[in-house]
């Protein structure tokens, strides 16, 4: 199987993803999202009964790329979003 090429954006949906595929994912993107100067991530793992949710904040919690974490404001989603803060770069 091919690797899928996504774009380093500041915006990550986790809708397309398997939730086995999260941890790894979260892990690699953060780190692309560092090496390309993007610190404040969106991650959008929707509303549903907040089982992704809680899963993606564990993940978050235990992170070290990770400053801080938050819900979303309404006009981004919400509780169905984590607004995510990334440790800088090491000078």
């Amino acid at each position: 199987m091919q690797p899928v090429i996504m774009p380093i954006e500041d915006i990550l949906d986790l809708h397309t993803f398997k939730p086995r595929e999260i941890p790894d994912l979260l892990v690699d993107y953060f780190a692309a999202c560092i090496e390309a100067d993007i610190y404040s991530v969106r991650i959008i793992h929707g509303k549903g009964r907040g089982m992704l949710k809680k899963r993606v904040q564990g993940l978050l919690k235990k992170n070290p790329m990770v400053e801080s974490f938050r819900d979303a404001p309404l006009e981004a989603g919400g509780w169905g979003a984590t607004l995510v803060e990334l440790k800088p770069k090491p000078a």
